[in-house]
This record gives C-alpha cells, sequence and structure tokens, in this order.
C-alpha cells in the first residue's frame, strides 16, 4: 500500500530512491517532484524525510523534459547564488551569470551571452556608468524568475501580478538577495530561505539562531512588526525588576510538583501498565511490590532532578536576564 495515496499496488510500481529506504508508488512520486519542481524546491526532499533526493531518481521519475530542464537550472542557480563572486546581467530577460572574482579594481563587466553582450558594473549590478556613482544594489535573481527559455507566459504574468503586490508581503533573503513571499498576517516569523537554505527573521530581516525570539531584539515569533523601542525598554525593565520574585516563585512552584509528582506518575504508571505489559500474569502481592519500588525508586531520583533543574535553570536564567537584557538597556 502506497503511504501517500493509499492504494494497494504491486511491488513493481514503487521505484528505489539512493537517498533513503522509503518507498511510495511512481504515481505519487511523479506528481510530488512535479509540484515541488514547479514551486522551485530545488533541491527536493524524500515526501516522508529530509533526505534529498538524487539527481539520477529525479531525473528518471519526472516525467516532462521542461521539467528535468527546470530541475537542472534550479540546481545550478542554487550554487551560483551562493558564489559571491557571481554576478547576473541586468538586461530583461536576460539573466547570464558571469563569473567576476577579482573584478573589484576594474568594475566593468560584459555579458557573455550571445546576442546580448550588456555592460554592467560589478559593485552595484547596474547598467555600467562610467561618469556617475554607483546606485543602491539592487536584488539578485533568484529560482523563482527562471532564465526567458524556461519562461512560460503564465509565468511571466505571474511574476507581473507579485510586482504589484503589497511590498510588505514580498522581501529579500539578507545572504542570497532571492525574492520571498510571505502573507503578512502575523503568523511564523522564523524563515528559511529555499535558495540558500538561511535561516532568518522576517521582522528585521537578519540571520538567526534558535534564540533570535527570545533575546529582547523587539522581534516576536508571531506578529506583523517588531516591538517598538519604548515598549521593548519597558519590558526590559519589567524582566530586570521583576526576576527575582518570577524565578522564587518558579522554583517554589518546580520543587514541590518535581519532588512529588515524578513517584505518583511512576506509580501511576507501573499500576496502570501499557500495551505488552506483563500486569495480567503478576499476582497481587507482586503487583504491590512492583509499585512500591517503583515510587521508594523514584522517591530517591527526584530530589536529584529537582535539584539539577534548580541549580542550572536559575543560574541561566539570571545570567540571560542581568547580562544580555540589561547590557540590551545600556546600549
Amino acid at each position: 500500500e502506497c503511504p501517500l495515496c493509499l492504494v494497494p499496488q504491486p511491488p513493481e510500481a514503487f521505484p528505489t530512491l539512493a537517498s533513503c529506504s522509503h518507498r511510495s508508488c511512481r504515481a505519487c512520486l511523479e506528481q510530488y517532484l512535479c509540484l515541488a519542481v514547479s514551486e522551485s524546491r530545488v533541491p527536493v526532499s524524500c515526501p516522508h524525510c529530509p533526505a534529498v533526493l538524487q539527481p539520477s531518481d529525479v531525473h528518471r521519475l519526472l516525467p516532462e523534459p521542461a521539467l528535468r530542464d527546470k530541475y537542472e537550472e534550479f540546481l545550478l542557480r542554487r550554487l551560483l547564488v551562493a558564489d559571491p563572486g557571481t554576478r547576473w546581467c541586468p538586461a530583461p530577460d536576460c539573466s547570464y551569470a558571469v563569473f567576476a572574482h577579482g573584478c573589484a579594481e576594474c568594475p566593468r563587466l560584459t555579458c557573455g551571452r550571445a546576442g546580448c553582450g550588456t555592460e554592467f558594473c560589478y559593485h552595484c549590478r547596474q547598467p555600467w556608468h562610467p561618469d556617475g556613482p554607483c546606485a543602491p544594489m539592487a536584488p539578485a535573481p533568484s529560482l523563482a524568475t527562471p532564465t526567458a527559455q524556461l519562461a512560460q507566459p503564465e509565468e511571466l504574468a505571474h511574476g507581473e501580478a507579485l510586482a504589484q503586490a503589497d511590498t510588505e508581503d514580498i522581501k529579500v533573503c539578507p545572504r542570497c538577495s532571492a525574492f520571498i513571499m510571505k502573507i503578512n498576517d502575523g503568523s511564523c516569523n522564523r524563515m528559511n530561505c529555499t535558495v540558500c537554505g538561511c535561516l532568518f527573521c522576517w521582522l528585521c530581516l537578519q540571520e538567526i539562531s534558535d534564540v533570535h525570539f527570545l533575546s529582547p531584539s523587539g522581534c516576536t515569533f508571531w506578529g506583523k512588526r517588531p516591538w517598538s523601542r519604548t515598549r521593548r525598554i519597558l519590558w526590559q525593565l519589567g524582566m530586570v525588576l521583576g526576576a527575582p520574585m518570577v524565578i522564587s516563585l518558579a522554583a517554589g512552584v518546580a520543587v514541590p510538583v518535581i519532588t512529588i509528582g515524578i513517584p505518583i506518575y511512576m506509580g501511576r504508571k507501573v499500576l496502570a501498565g501499557g500495551p505488552g505489559s506483563r500486569r495480567s500474569s503478576l499476582s497481587g502481592c507482586q503487583q504491590c511490590l512492583s509499585v512500591t519500588s517503583s515510587v521508594l525508586l523514584s522517591l530517591f531520583v527526584s530530589p536529584i532532578i529537582t535539584a539539577l533543574t534548580v541549580g542550572v535553570g536559575v543560574p541561566l536564567v539570571l545570567t540571560y536576564v542581568y547580562g544580555t537584557v540589561v547590557l540590551s538597556l545600556c546600549r
């Protein structure tokens, strides 16, 4: 049975993949790959796990030659966008890549595509301007703008519609300048660029780590815009002044809950048993002994867990509040 369409099929309908051992029927894999390539989600992951599908498997399963060409171009563009020396021709309907390593001193570049020959600047990536300063640098083309040879009329119309959309819904990746579209409805602000894999914040457009939304930056995991400076300062002052009381209250609640809760939980767990347990084959005395031993063992272990939780958690919270937060207030 295919885990995607839930239809029983013969074994020969399930092609093997070089990247992992998951199996799906050929029809589902073909439909999945067509959708992924059409949405520029390249490289393509297995529909069941994060393993990246091998190009040989993608070529074998993609039914249309045009989609295979798009897949190859998207892979190439992903490599070129990650190269800091790559420059893209600014001429309309060109997007030809020029390798420009070591051209900072001589910034005049020429597009090598047959029939184009456009001259442009290495620094600002705009048409060549021998007598004027560089204009603000434009975003580099992304996987959302394939070359004219692969572009279809409906794709061009879609690009024009995006250009007319609200500018707050379209931003650029801070690493590769690929265009990213997100409905600005206050949903999750943790974005992952499909072109270069950059993890960034939608609100401040900065590359982030997992603790970005816990830092006093004003960016929130959900929301349409960062906090104002006044609100951020008030929140930080509240954290600094209220931290001792909140930490004491949390520790006062956590200590008895962990110390008493773990033995109660383990006793109920052993008493209830579970699927495949041997509870039904034990006598009443054996069951009582098993529950008692698990509770006594938990009573011995729970103070250790409580001490580790409080001993590690409280210093970490204090370090964050009176280190990171205070430094942010002093800036």
